[in-house]
Protein backbone atom coordinates (compact mmCIF):
# COMPACT_ATOMS: atom_id res chain seq x y z
CA UNK A 1 0.00 0.00 0.00
CA UNK A 2 2.80 2.40 0.88
CA UNK A 3 4.47 1.66 -2.46
CA UNK A 4 1.22 2.52 -4.27
CA UNK A 5 0.95 5.81 -2.38
CA UNK A 6 4.54 6.66 -3.27
CA UNK A 7 3.87 5.87 -6.93
CA UNK A 8 0.77 8.10 -6.94
CA UNK A 9 2.74 10.93 -5.32
CA UNK A 10 5.51 10.60 -7.89
CA UNK A 11 2.98 10.71 -10.73
CA UNK A 12 1.21 13.76 -9.31
CA UNK A 13 4.54 15.56 -8.94
CA UNK A 14 5.63 14.56 -12.44
CA UNK A 15 5.86 17.09 -15.25
CA UNK A 16 3.87 14.65 -17.39
CA UNK A 17 0.93 15.09 -15.03
CA UNK A 18 1.25 18.77 -14.10
CA UNK A 19 1.90 20.18 -17.57
CA UNK A 20 -1.24 18.68 -19.21
CA UNK A 21 -3.31 19.95 -16.26
CA UNK A 22 -1.94 23.45 -16.75
CA UNK A 23 -2.62 23.33 -20.48
CA UNK A 24 -6.16 22.02 -20.04
CA UNK A 25 -7.12 24.68 -17.50
CA UNK A 26 -5.28 27.29 -19.55
CA UNK A 27 -7.49 26.44 -22.50
CA UNK A 28 -10.70 26.30 -20.45
CA UNK A 29 -10.17 29.74 -18.93
CA UNK A 30 -9.74 31.20 -22.42
CA UNK A 31 -13.22 30.03 -23.35
CA UNK A 32 -14.58 32.89 -21.22
CA UNK A 33 -16.62 35.06 -23.60
CA UNK A 34 -15.08 33.23 -26.54
CA UNK A 35 -18.16 34.17 -28.57
CA UNK A 36 -17.68 37.90 -28.03
CA UNK A 37 -18.20 39.92 -31.19
CA UNK A 38 -15.28 41.97 -32.45
CA UNK A 39 -16.29 44.88 -30.26
CA UNK A 40 -14.30 44.43 -27.06
CA UNK A 41 -10.96 46.02 -26.15
CA UNK A 42 -8.82 46.96 -29.16
CA UNK A 43 -11.69 45.99 -31.47
CA UNK A 44 -10.31 48.24 -34.20
CA UNK A 45 -7.10 46.21 -34.48
CA UNK A 46 -8.94 42.93 -34.18
CA UNK A 47 -11.42 44.03 -36.85
CA UNK A 48 -8.60 44.71 -39.33
CA UNK A 49 -7.14 41.24 -38.70
CA UNK A 50 -10.52 39.47 -38.85
CA UNK A 51 -11.43 41.32 -42.05
CA UNK A 52 -8.40 39.86 -43.84
CA UNK A 53 -9.47 36.37 -42.75
CA UNK A 54 -13.08 37.00 -43.83
CA UNK A 55 -11.95 38.15 -47.26
CA UNK A 56 -9.87 34.99 -47.54
CA UNK A 57 -13.02 32.99 -46.81
CA UNK A 58 -15.04 34.92 -49.40
CA UNK A 59 -12.44 35.40 -52.13
CA UNK A 60 -9.92 32.61 -51.61
CA UNK A 61 -6.54 32.62 -49.90
CA UNK A 62 -3.78 34.61 -51.57
CA UNK A 63 -0.87 35.02 -49.16
CA UNK A 64 0.65 37.75 -51.30
CA UNK A 65 -2.48 39.86 -51.60
CA UNK A 66 -4.28 40.15 -48.25
CA UNK A 67 -7.14 42.65 -48.19
CA UNK A 68 -9.35 44.16 -45.52
CA UNK A 69 -12.40 46.42 -45.45
CA UNK A 70 -10.83 49.88 -45.16
CA UNK A 71 -10.42 51.38 -48.65
CA UNK A 72 -9.79 54.91 -47.41
CA UNK A 73 -6.49 56.78 -47.37
CA UNK A 74 -6.53 57.08 -43.58
CA UNK A 75 -4.08 54.36 -42.66
CA UNK A 76 -1.45 54.85 -45.35
CA UNK A 77 -2.02 58.32 -46.79
CA UNK A 78 -2.68 56.78 -50.21
CA UNK A 79 -5.95 55.92 -51.90
CA UNK A 80 -6.48 52.17 -51.36
CA UNK A 81 -9.34 51.12 -53.67
CA UNK A 82 -8.78 47.36 -53.29
CA UNK A 83 -8.23 47.47 -49.52
CA UNK A 84 -4.86 45.73 -49.77
CA UNK A 85 -3.21 45.34 -46.36
CA UNK A 86 0.55 44.92 -46.28
CA UNK A 87 1.62 44.38 -42.70
CA UNK A 88 2.52 40.98 -41.25
CA UNK A 89 2.76 38.03 -43.66
CA UNK A 90 -0.79 36.63 -43.32
CA UNK A 91 -0.06 33.16 -41.93
CA UNK A 92 -2.50 33.70 -39.08
CA UNK A 93 -5.26 34.81 -41.45
CA UNK A 94 -4.74 31.86 -43.80
CA UNK A 95 -5.00 29.33 -40.97
CA UNK A 96 -7.99 31.24 -39.55
CA UNK A 97 -9.83 31.06 -42.88
CA UNK A 98 -8.96 27.37 -43.36
CA UNK A 99 -10.33 26.45 -39.94
CA UNK A 100 -13.57 28.28 -40.65
CA UNK A 101 -13.90 26.62 -44.05
CA UNK A 102 -13.33 23.21 -42.50
CA UNK A 103 -15.89 23.71 -39.73
CA UNK A 104 -18.19 26.69 -40.35
CA UNK A 105 -20.49 25.74 -37.46
CA UNK A 106 -18.33 28.07 -35.37
CA UNK A 107 -18.42 31.71 -36.41
CA UNK A 108 -15.34 33.27 -37.93
CA UNK A 109 -14.91 35.34 -34.76
CA UNK A 110 -15.05 32.27 -32.49
CA UNK A 111 -12.54 30.49 -34.71
CA UNK A 112 -10.21 33.47 -34.50
CA UNK A 113 -10.28 33.45 -30.72
CA UNK A 114 -9.93 29.66 -30.58
CA UNK A 115 -6.98 29.79 -32.96
CA UNK A 116 -5.17 32.31 -30.77
CA UNK A 117 -5.92 30.21 -27.68
CA UNK A 118 -4.51 27.10 -29.36
CA UNK A 119 -1.41 29.02 -30.43
CA UNK A 120 -1.01 30.09 -26.80
CA UNK A 121 -1.09 26.48 -25.63
CA UNK A 122 1.68 25.63 -28.09
CA UNK A 123 3.69 28.62 -26.87
CA UNK A 124 3.14 27.51 -23.27
CA UNK A 125 4.50 24.07 -24.08
CA UNK A 126 7.55 25.57 -25.78
CA UNK A 127 8.10 27.87 -22.79
CA UNK A 128 8.09 24.84 -20.54
CA UNK A 129 10.75 23.22 -22.70
CA UNK A 130 12.73 26.48 -22.78
CA UNK A 131 12.64 26.85 -18.99
CA UNK A 132 13.56 23.22 -18.54
CA UNK A 133 16.39 23.53 -21.07
CA UNK A 134 18.06 26.46 -19.31
CA UNK A 135 17.08 25.84 -15.68
CA UNK A 136 14.89 23.00 -14.46
CA UNK A 137 11.57 21.23 -14.80
CA UNK A 138 10.19 23.35 -11.95
CA UNK A 139 11.18 26.62 -13.64
CA UNK A 140 9.68 25.37 -16.88
CA UNK A 141 6.38 24.52 -15.18
CA UNK A 142 6.26 27.82 -13.29
CA UNK A 143 7.02 29.78 -16.46
CA UNK A 144 4.16 27.99 -18.20
CA UNK A 145 1.88 28.65 -15.24
CA UNK A 146 2.44 32.40 -15.25
CA UNK A 147 2.22 32.62 -19.03
CA UNK A 148 -1.10 30.80 -18.99
CA UNK A 149 -2.71 32.48 -16.02
CA UNK A 150 -1.54 36.09 -15.84
CA UNK A 151 -4.88 37.89 -16.33
CA UNK A 152 -3.32 40.21 -18.90
CA UNK A 153 -2.23 37.26 -21.02
CA UNK A 154 -5.50 35.39 -20.59
CA UNK A 155 -7.26 38.23 -22.38
CA UNK A 156 -4.62 38.96 -25.00
CA UNK A 157 -4.11 35.29 -25.87
CA UNK A 158 -7.73 34.89 -27.05
CA UNK A 159 -7.99 37.99 -29.21
CA UNK A 160 -7.98 38.04 -33.02
CA UNK A 161 -4.45 39.32 -33.50
CA UNK A 162 -1.32 37.91 -35.18
CA UNK A 163 1.04 38.91 -32.34
CA UNK A 164 0.60 35.70 -30.26
CA UNK A 165 1.62 33.70 -33.34
CA UNK A 166 4.80 35.77 -33.60
CA UNK A 167 5.51 35.03 -29.93
CA UNK A 168 5.11 31.29 -30.59
CA UNK A 169 7.59 31.45 -33.47
CA UNK A 170 10.06 33.41 -31.32
CA UNK A 171 9.91 31.11 -28.29
CA UNK A 172 10.18 28.04 -30.53
CA UNK A 173 13.20 29.54 -32.29
CA UNK A 174 14.87 30.14 -28.94
CA UNK A 175 14.22 26.59 -27.75
CA UNK A 176 15.46 24.83 -30.88
CA UNK A 177 18.63 26.93 -31.18
CA UNK A 178 21.50 24.59 -30.36
CA UNK A 179 19.24 21.56 -30.67
CA UNK A 180 18.35 21.84 -34.34
CA UNK A 181 19.50 25.12 -35.86
CA UNK A 182 17.69 24.53 -39.14
CA UNK A 183 14.37 24.29 -37.33
CA UNK A 184 15.34 27.28 -35.18
CA UNK A 185 16.18 29.32 -38.27
CA UNK A 186 12.79 28.49 -39.84
CA UNK A 187 10.96 29.62 -36.71
CA UNK A 188 12.93 32.86 -36.53
CA UNK A 189 12.25 33.50 -40.22
CA UNK A 190 8.52 33.08 -39.56
CA UNK A 191 8.89 35.36 -36.54
CA UNK A 192 10.43 38.17 -38.61
CA UNK A 193 7.57 37.85 -41.10
CA UNK A 194 5.16 38.79 -38.32
CA UNK A 195 6.94 41.87 -36.99
CA UNK A 196 10.56 43.00 -37.64
CA UNK A 197 11.00 44.23 -34.08
CA UNK A 198 10.48 40.65 -32.90
CA UNK A 199 14.17 40.46 -33.74
CA UNK A 200 14.94 41.46 -30.14
CA UNK A 201 14.22 37.81 -29.31
CA UNK A 202 17.68 37.06 -30.71
CA UNK A 203 19.31 38.93 -27.82
CA UNK A 204 19.23 35.88 -25.46
CA UNK A 205 21.44 34.13 -28.03
CA UNK A 206 24.09 36.86 -28.07
CA UNK A 207 26.63 34.65 -26.31
CA UNK A 208 26.28 31.99 -29.00
CA UNK A 209 26.49 34.54 -31.82
CA UNK A 210 29.68 35.99 -30.33
CA UNK A 211 31.36 32.60 -30.66
CA UNK A 212 33.88 33.43 -33.38
CA UNK A 213 34.61 29.75 -33.94
CA UNK A 214 31.13 29.49 -35.43
CA UNK A 215 31.12 32.89 -37.13
CA UNK A 216 30.38 31.56 -40.63
CA UNK A 217 27.62 29.30 -39.33
CA UNK A 218 26.05 32.16 -37.34
CA UNK A 219 26.15 34.57 -40.29
CA UNK A 220 24.47 31.93 -42.46
CA UNK A 221 21.83 31.40 -39.78
CA UNK A 222 21.03 35.11 -39.54
CA UNK A 223 21.02 35.53 -43.31
CA UNK A 224 18.39 32.86 -43.88
CA UNK A 225 16.38 33.90 -40.83
CA UNK A 226 16.15 37.46 -42.17
CA UNK A 227 15.89 36.77 -45.91
CA UNK A 228 12.12 36.00 -46.08
CA UNK A 229 11.38 39.27 -44.28
CA UNK A 230 13.52 41.23 -46.76
CA UNK A 231 11.70 39.60 -49.66
CA UNK A 232 8.31 40.27 -48.07
CA UNK A 233 9.18 43.92 -47.47
CA UNK A 234 10.35 44.25 -51.07
CA UNK A 235 6.97 42.92 -52.18
CA UNK A 236 4.99 45.16 -49.84
CA UNK A 237 6.97 48.21 -50.95
CA UNK A 238 5.31 47.77 -54.34
CA UNK A 239 1.95 48.45 -52.67
CA UNK A 240 2.50 51.56 -50.52
CA UNK A 241 -1.26 52.14 -50.30
CA UNK A 242 -1.49 49.01 -48.15
CA UNK A 243 1.28 49.93 -45.68
CA UNK A 244 -0.14 51.76 -42.64
CA UNK A 245 1.80 54.62 -41.09
CA UNK A 246 4.31 53.00 -38.77
CA UNK A 247 7.15 55.42 -37.96
CA UNK A 248 5.05 56.94 -35.18
CA UNK A 249 5.28 53.66 -33.26
CA UNK A 250 8.97 53.99 -32.45
CA UNK A 251 9.20 57.44 -30.91
CA UNK A 252 6.75 59.55 -32.86
CA UNK A 253 5.80 61.77 -29.93
CA UNK A 254 9.31 61.87 -28.40
CA UNK A 255 8.11 60.08 -25.27
CA UNK A 256 11.04 57.65 -25.01
CA UNK A 257 12.79 58.05 -21.60
CA UNK A 258 10.39 60.86 -20.74
CA UNK A 259 8.92 60.54 -17.22
CA UNK A 260 5.57 59.66 -18.82
CA UNK A 261 7.23 56.72 -20.60
CA UNK A 262 8.49 55.29 -17.30
CA UNK A 263 5.13 55.90 -15.67
CA UNK A 264 3.10 54.16 -18.36
CA UNK A 265 5.44 51.29 -19.18
CA UNK A 266 6.75 50.33 -15.76
CA UNK A 267 4.06 51.77 -13.47
CA UNK A 268 0.76 51.36 -15.27
CA UNK A 269 1.43 48.47 -17.65
CA UNK A 270 4.06 46.14 -16.16
CA UNK A 271 3.64 47.11 -12.51
CA UNK A 272 -0.16 47.22 -12.35
CA UNK A 273 -1.84 45.77 -15.42
CA UNK A 274 0.48 42.78 -15.83
CA UNK A 275 1.97 42.19 -12.37
CA UNK A 276 -0.98 43.51 -10.38
CA UNK A 277 1.36 45.34 -7.95
CA UNK A 278 1.93 42.21 -5.84
CA UNK A 279 3.76 40.43 -8.65
CA UNK A 280 6.52 43.04 -8.43
CA UNK A 281 7.90 41.13 -5.41
CA UNK A 282 8.64 37.75 -7.09
CA UNK A 283 9.57 39.59 -10.30
CA UNK A 284 12.20 41.67 -8.47
CA UNK A 285 13.55 38.60 -6.69
CA UNK A 286 13.80 36.83 -10.04
CA UNK A 287 15.79 39.75 -11.45
CA UNK A 288 18.33 39.95 -8.62
CA UNK A 289 18.65 36.22 -7.96
CA UNK A 290 22.15 34.94 -8.70
CA UNK A 291 22.18 32.21 -11.34
CA UNK A 292 24.91 30.46 -13.28
CA UNK A 293 22.83 30.68 -16.45
CA UNK A 294 22.11 34.25 -17.57
CA UNK A 295 19.53 33.30 -20.21
CA UNK A 296 16.58 34.77 -18.27
CA UNK A 297 18.38 38.09 -17.76
CA UNK A 298 19.18 38.31 -21.47
CA UNK A 299 15.55 37.34 -22.14
CA UNK A 300 14.23 40.23 -20.05
CA UNK A 301 16.83 42.55 -21.59
CA UNK A 302 15.37 41.68 -24.99
CA UNK A 303 11.96 42.83 -23.72
CA UNK A 304 13.47 46.04 -22.36
CA UNK A 305 15.13 46.68 -25.72
CA UNK A 306 11.77 46.23 -27.42
CA UNK A 307 10.06 48.65 -25.02
CA UNK A 308 12.77 51.22 -25.72
CA UNK A 309 12.74 50.76 -29.50
CA UNK A 310 8.94 50.72 -29.92
CA UNK A 311 8.42 53.42 -27.31
CA UNK A 312 5.35 55.33 -28.49
CA UNK A 313 3.26 52.32 -29.50
CA UNK A 314 3.93 50.59 -26.18
CA UNK A 315 2.64 53.64 -24.34
CA UNK A 316 -0.43 54.17 -26.51
CA UNK A 317 -1.56 50.56 -26.88
CA UNK A 318 -1.29 47.87 -24.24
CA UNK A 319 -1.59 44.99 -26.72
CA UNK A 320 1.98 45.80 -27.77
CA UNK A 321 3.10 44.24 -24.48
CA UNK A 322 1.97 40.79 -25.65
CA UNK A 323 5.53 39.96 -26.67
CA UNK A 324 7.15 40.73 -23.30
CA UNK A 325 5.00 38.23 -21.37
CA UNK A 326 7.26 35.18 -21.98
CA UNK A 327 10.30 36.85 -20.41
CA UNK A 328 8.24 38.28 -17.55
CA UNK A 329 6.82 34.79 -16.91
CA UNK A 330 10.29 33.27 -16.70
CA UNK A 331 11.55 35.95 -14.29
CA UNK A 332 8.43 35.42 -12.16
CA UNK A 333 9.15 31.70 -12.16
CA UNK A 334 12.71 32.23 -10.92
CA UNK A 335 11.55 34.60 -8.18
CA UNK A 336 8.69 32.34 -7.14
CA UNK A 337 10.92 29.26 -6.82
CA UNK A 338 13.32 31.16 -4.52
CA UNK A 339 10.56 32.72 -2.40
CA UNK A 340 8.85 29.34 -2.03
CA UNK A 341 11.96 28.03 -0.33
CA UNK A 342 12.78 31.15 1.70
CA UNK A 343 9.67 33.34 2.19
CA UNK A 344 6.47 31.36 1.60
CA UNK A 345 4.12 33.81 3.35
CA UNK A 346 5.49 36.76 1.40
CA UNK A 347 5.12 34.78 -1.82
CA UNK A 348 1.51 33.81 -1.08
CA UNK A 349 0.49 37.37 -0.22
CA UNK A 350 2.26 38.72 -3.30
CA UNK A 351 0.65 36.25 -5.70
CA UNK A 352 -2.84 36.66 -4.24
CA UNK A 353 -2.52 40.43 -4.55
CA UNK A 354 -1.20 40.10 -8.09
CA UNK A 355 -4.06 37.97 -9.37
CA UNK A 356 -6.78 40.02 -7.63
CA UNK A 357 -5.51 43.42 -8.76
CA UNK A 358 -4.64 42.32 -12.29
CA UNK A 359 -8.00 40.59 -12.75
CA UNK A 360 -9.88 43.72 -11.70
CA UNK A 361 -7.84 45.76 -14.17
CA UNK A 362 -8.43 43.34 -17.05
CA UNK A 363 -12.15 42.61 -16.53
CA UNK A 364 -13.35 45.73 -18.41
CA UNK A 365 -11.44 44.58 -21.49
CA UNK A 366 -14.05 41.86 -22.10
CA UNK A 367 -16.97 44.30 -22.09
CA UNK A 368 -18.92 45.19 -25.21
CA UNK A 369 -19.42 48.91 -24.69
CA UNK A 370 -21.27 49.62 -27.93
CA UNK A 371 -23.63 46.74 -28.76
CA UNK A 372 -25.50 49.08 -31.11
CA UNK A 373 -22.66 48.65 -33.60
CA UNK A 374 -23.60 45.01 -34.13
CA UNK A 375 -27.30 45.86 -34.36
CA UNK A 376 -26.79 48.57 -36.95
CA UNK A 377 -24.20 46.49 -38.78
CA UNK A 378 -26.67 43.63 -39.17
CA UNK A 379 -29.35 46.03 -40.49
CA UNK A 380 -26.89 47.46 -43.01
CA UNK A 381 -25.88 43.96 -44.09
CA UNK A 382 -29.53 43.00 -44.63
CA UNK A 383 -30.45 46.29 -46.35
CA UNK A 384 -27.62 47.15 -48.73
CA UNK A 385 -26.24 45.21 -51.72
CA UNK A 386 -23.22 43.00 -51.06
CA UNK A 387 -21.08 45.14 -53.34
CA UNK A 388 -22.06 48.40 -51.65
CA UNK A 389 -19.18 50.61 -50.57
CA UNK A 390 -20.12 52.65 -47.55
CA UNK A 391 -18.94 55.72 -45.74
CA UNK A 392 -19.43 54.91 -42.07
CA UNK A 393 -17.62 57.53 -39.94
CA UNK A 394 -16.39 56.20 -36.62
CA UNK A 395 -13.30 58.36 -36.00
CA UNK A 396 -11.26 56.17 -38.33
CA UNK A 397 -12.03 53.07 -36.25
CA UNK A 398 -12.84 50.10 -38.50
CA UNK A 399 -14.78 48.15 -35.85
CA UNK A 400 -18.12 49.65 -37.03
CA UNK A 401 -17.27 49.06 -40.68
CA UNK A 402 -16.40 45.43 -39.93
CA UNK A 403 -19.89 44.76 -38.55
CA UNK A 404 -21.48 45.71 -41.88
CA UNK A 405 -19.46 43.14 -43.88
CA UNK A 406 -18.81 45.82 -46.49
CA UNK A 407 -15.78 47.69 -47.74
CA UNK A 408 -15.68 51.40 -47.19
CA UNK A 409 -14.46 54.47 -45.35
CA UNK A 410 -14.34 54.57 -41.50
CA UNK A 411 -14.12 58.37 -41.72
CA UNK A 412 -14.77 61.11 -44.23
CA UNK A 413 -11.20 61.49 -45.54
CA UNK A 414 -12.06 63.78 -48.47
CA UNK A 415 -14.96 65.78 -49.84
CA UNK A 416 -18.06 63.64 -50.23
CA UNK A 417 -18.04 64.22 -53.98
CA UNK A 418 -14.50 62.88 -54.32
CA UNK A 419 -15.36 59.88 -52.15
CA UNK A 420 -18.35 59.16 -54.39
CA UNK A 421 -16.04 59.33 -57.42
CA UNK A 422 -13.86 56.76 -55.66
CA UNK A 423 -16.83 54.38 -55.51
CA UNK A 424 -18.82 55.17 -52.37
CA UNK A 425 -22.49 54.21 -52.73
CA UNK A 426 -23.97 54.72 -49.26
CA UNK A 427 -23.52 56.72 -46.08
CA UNK A 428 -24.23 55.17 -42.66
CA UNK A 429 -23.96 56.96 -39.33
CA UNK A 430 -24.99 56.49 -35.74
CA UNK A 431 -24.24 60.14 -35.02
CA UNK A 432 -27.35 61.94 -36.22
CA UNK A 433 -26.16 65.28 -34.92
CA UNK A 434 -22.81 65.44 -36.72
CA UNK A 435 -22.29 68.23 -39.23
CA UNK A 436 -21.66 65.75 -42.04
CA UNK A 437 -24.80 63.75 -41.32
CA UNK A 438 -26.99 66.87 -41.22
CA UNK A 439 -25.49 68.14 -44.49
CA UNK A 440 -25.65 64.81 -46.32
CA UNK A 441 -29.23 64.11 -45.21
CA UNK A 442 -30.34 67.32 -46.93
CA UNK A 443 -28.57 66.32 -50.12
CA UNK A 444 -29.03 62.55 -50.52
CA UNK A 445 -32.00 60.18 -50.41
CA UNK A 446 -32.69 58.59 -47.03
CA UNK A 447 -33.06 54.80 -47.18
CA UNK A 448 -33.67 54.28 -43.46
CA UNK A 449 -33.61 56.43 -40.36
CA UNK A 450 -34.31 55.86 -36.66
CA UNK A 451 -33.21 57.66 -33.53
CA UNK A 452 -30.08 55.44 -33.57
CA UNK A 453 -28.87 55.51 -37.17
CA UNK A 454 -29.34 56.79 -40.69
CA UNK A 455 -28.62 55.19 -44.08
CA UNK A 456 -28.31 57.43 -47.14
CA UNK A 457 -28.06 56.57 -50.84
CA UNK A 458 -25.12 58.56 -52.18
CA UNK A 459 -26.15 57.74 -55.75
CA UNK A 460 -29.50 59.44 -55.36
CA UNK A 461 -29.37 63.20 -54.85
CA UNK A 462 -32.47 65.05 -53.72
CA UNK A 463 -33.65 67.47 -56.38
CA UNK A 464 -34.48 70.90 -55.00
Amino acid sequence: MSNLIQQVKSIVKSEYFILPILLIFGFIIRLYKIDNPVADWHSWRQADTAAVSRNYVNDGINLFYPTYDDISSIQSGFDNPTGIRMVEFPIYNAVHALLYNLYPSFSLEVWGRLLTALITLLTSFMLFLLGKKHYSVMIGLLTTFFFLFLPFNIYFSRVILPDPLGVFFAVSGLYFFGINNIVSCIFFALMFLQKPYFGVFLIPLVNEFLNFKKLKQNITFLFFAFLPFVLWRFWTSMHPEGIPFYKWAFNGDRIRFHPAWFKWIFGERIGTLILGVGGVVPFTVGLVRKLKNNFAILFIISSLAYLIIVATANVRHDYYQIMIIPSISMILALGTSWLFKKRKILLIISLITMFIVATEKIKPFYQINHPELMTIGKIVDETLPKDAKIVIPYMGDTAFLYQTKRKGWPAVDDSIDNIIKRGATHYVSNNLGSADTIEFEKRFKTIAKTNEYIILDLKSEIKN
